[in-house]
């Protein structure tokens, strides 16, 4: 293998077939899963594949003594370094093909979103770890996802892959870019370097000191080629906007959107205050809003105890969707996520040991 490609991660499905025939027959009938129940199952195939990989190569890093002390020494990594790839057979693996389809033969993107996130941590840890089983490692929690683009229809009949590295490196928060890539229909099979962005996504962890829960400092980063050092530069830029907004830095008045914005509440007030003389095509936006009580139960926790951010993504994302179907009356078309902040942590406590959460969306209004 190429010392310069991407680490692979092997993902194969959870669950064996239900057609296989052996010679036990009359037992593997009586236990065989019905495939209409497989969609039910929870954990994803790759977000398992890559906990497991994450497991196996920080093992002895998982379980530091009690009284370890922290990582003394930062070390410089290459986005190399961390680099992975992790590859979706779909086209000959039904049962993995199965699990990812959603009512029009596309990719569920709410599952998508899960691996998106467990591939993200596992960059990360393989980033910021020090390799000394003496120190103990550092809590990686995501803190927000900027800008998840969808390119084109990610089809579940076509093999899928997913290439991820570091990009940049701050004091105490790592950005990871995420790219999901799938061949055209008419060129699958002919050229591999065929193969498109489908969709992608910019994941930031922060890192904490796993005992005192204060910010910790990371690996430092060195980009190499001039694609990285771009992508080091624009990040750099969007961390520096990033703590503009979080000062309080006021963004310049815009006339058109304030008039805008007028025209919108004047038409809600109508609404409110004179209902018959009101558009009869237009609706109050607190009209549409749906909401989903869910209890987080302790399957759904990652490696840390805390619920896993990708199963919160997964559940927001699910709910957006039926919020714009249930609105339009016609299957919407996802196109794109702004951001996506975690404000604070789910946990599961030991004392009441189910923590509900509230999720709640309206469609937002476009031109």
């Amino acid at each position: 293998m190429n010392s310069n490609s991407p680490k692979s991660i092997p993902v194969v499905s959870t669950f064996a077939s239900p057609f296989d025939v052996t010679p036990a027959s009359s037992v593997t009938d009586s236990t065989r899963k019905p495939l209409s129940l497989w969609p039910g199952m929870y954990h994803s195939p790759v977000t398992i594949a890559l906990w497991e990989a994450r497991s196996k190569i920080f093992e002895s890093l998982l379980d530091p003594p009690k009284d370890a002390p922290p990582q003394s020494e930062l070390l410089t990594r290459t986005p190399l370094h961390s680099r992975t790839k992790i590859f979706y057979p779909f086209s000959t693996d039904y049962i993995l093909r199965e699990q990812y389809r959603d009512p029009w033969n596309e990719v569920r993107i709410g599952i998508l979103l899960e691996d998106l996130d467990a591939l993200a941590g596992t960059i990360s840890v393989k980033h910021c770890s020090d390799d000394d089983s003496t120190t103990r490692p550092l809590l990686l929690v995501t803190a927000s996802v900027h800008k998840i683009v969808l390119k084109k229809p990610i089809s579940v009949d076509i093999d899928l892959k997913i290439v991820a590295s570091v990009i940049w490196v701050g004091r105490s928060s790592i950005e990871i870019q995420l790219e999901v890539m799938q061949p055209e229909p008419e060129l699958e099979g002919v050229n591999a370097s065929s193969d498109s962005v489908a969709l992608t996504a910019n994941f930031i962890f922060v890192a904490r000191d796993s005992k005192t829960g204060k910010a910790a400092p990371i690996n430092r980063l060195s980009p190499e080629t001039e694609l990285e050092k771009l992508l080091f530069e624009e990040a750099e830029a969007r961390n520096n906007l990033r703590k503009k907004k979080r000062g309080g830095e006021r963004k310049e008045f815009d006339h058109r959107e304030y008039k805008k914005l007028e025209a919108l509440l004047a038409e809600g007030r109508i609404f409110s205050d004179m209902p018959a003389l009101a558009d009869r095509n237009s609706i109050l936006l607190k009209d549409t809003r749906l909401e989903n009580s869910l209890i987080c139960q302790p399957q759904q926790r990652n490696i840390h105890g805390r619920i896993f951010g990708g199963f919160l993504m997964h559940r927001a994302f699910e709910l957006a969707f039926s919020t714009a179907y249930t609105f339009a009356g016609l299957v919407p078309y996802f196109l794109e996520v702004d951001h996506v902040d975690f404000l604070r942590p789910v946990c599961i406590q030991i004392i009441t040991y189910y923590y509900p959460l509230l999720v709640s969306c309206s469609p937002s209004v476009y031109n």
